[in-house]
C-alpha cells in the first residue's frame, strides 16, 4: 500500500506532522476495555471525518464510498486493499452519541496548538466576526416567552483603560450598566435553541450565529462557536478562548481581543 501513495500526496504530509494517537487519550473513558463487542478504532473514525472535510466530500455516505476505491485514503486509515471500511452510520453514531462536545473541543484545541507551535498561526493579533446561519425551523411555529437579556461581558481592566483615555481627552467616564431586565423573546417550537433573526432587508427567520476568530493571515480559523442568533459577537467567544488557552504561553492575545469593538446582533 505504501508504494501506491505518492510521496507528495497531501495525506502523507498530514501524517508526518500530526500524531493521531493523541485521540486515544481523549476518548479512552468512553470505551469499555473488557466488555462488549470490539469497537471500531476511534482514530479511524476521526480520520474518516478528517478526510471528508479536507477533500470537501459532501456526506459521510459518500466518504465511505470514496475510501472504498481510493488507495491514499485507505493508506491514511491504516487499511489494506481488503479491509472493510466502517459503515457511515457507525461514524455518525460515534460523533452524535458516543463522544460529547468536550472531546471535539479537546481535539480542536490540540490541533490548533500544534499549528501555533509549528508557526502556522500567529496569535499576536486575532480578528473576530460573526454571521448568521439559518436554522431548520418553521418561522410560523413559535411561542412568546419572558427571558433575561444577556449581559455584555465588560472586562474591569478594559473599563478602566477606556475611562482613563476619556478623562485624558477631557471626556466624562462611561457608566456601564448591566442589562439584566426581562424581555419578551420569540422561541421556536421546532428548534428551541435558535433565535429569531431580522436585520435590514433580510427575511425574518430562526437562525444561529457562527462566531469565528482568525489570525492576521485571515484564512486560519481560531475557534468556532455556534450560538443563538440573539447572542452578541464575542459575548461568549472571548472568555471561552481565554479559558481554553490560559495555560499556553504562546496563546495570549486576550489584551488585543478584549479591545475589539464588535457589533451587536439582531434582537429577538
Amino acid at each position: 500500500m505504501d508504494m501506491l501513495v505518492p510521496e507528495e500526496h497531501l495525506l502523507r504530509k498530514v501524517d508526518r506532522v500530526i500524531n493521531f494517537d493523541r485521540i486515544y487519550g481523549f476518548v479512552e473513558q468512553y470505551y469499555c476495555p473488557d466488555n462488549g463487542r470490539p469497537a471500531v478504532d476511534p482514530v479511524v473514525l476521526f480520520k474518516m471525518v478528517f478526510i471528508q472535510h479536507l477533500f470537501g466530500i459532501p456526506s459521510l455516505r459518500r466518504t465511505v464510498e470514496e475510501i472504498n476505491v481510493n488507495v491514499a485514503y485507505r493508506w491514511f486509515l491504516g487499511f489494506d486493499l481488503t479491509t472493510k471500511v466502517p459503515h457511515f452510520s457507525t461514524v455518525s453514531y460515534a460523533f452524535a452519541t458516543r463522544f460529547p462536545s468536550e472531546v471535539f473541543e479537546q481535539v480542536f484545541s490540540w490541533i490548533l496548538e500544534e499549528a501555533v507551535v509549528h508557526g502556522c498561526i500567529d496569535p499576536s493579533v486575532v480578528f473576530i466576526d460573526a454571521t448568521h446561519v439559518k436554522a431548520n425551523a418553521n418561522r410560523k411555529k413559535y411561542t412568546k416567552e419572558q427571558a433575561k437579556r444577556a449581559a455584555r461581558i465588560y472586562d474591569e481592566q478594559l473599563r478602566e483603560e477606556i475611562n482613563q483615555d476619556r478623562i485624558a481627552n477631557g471626556k466624562k467616564p462611561l457608566k456601564l450598566k448591566e442589562q439584566d431586565e426581562e424581555i419578551t423573546v420569540t422561541k421556536s417550537t421546532t428548534d428551541p435553541d435558535s433565535g429569531m433573526f431580522h436585520k435590514g432587508e433580510h427575511e425574518r427567520a430562526f437562525a444561529y450565529t457562527t462566531h469565528v476568530a482568525c489570525d492576521r493571515r485571515g484564512f486560519l480559523c481560531w475557534t468556532l462557536l455556534l450560538l443563538p442568533e440573539t447572542s452578541t459577537t464575542a459575548l461568549l467567544l472571548i472568555p471561552s478562548m481565554a479559558e481554553r488557552w490560559s495555560g499556553s504561553p504562546k496563546l495570549k492575545p486576550w489584551s488585543w481581543m478584549q479591545r475589539t469593538r464588535t457589533c451587536g446582533s439582531a434582537k429577538r
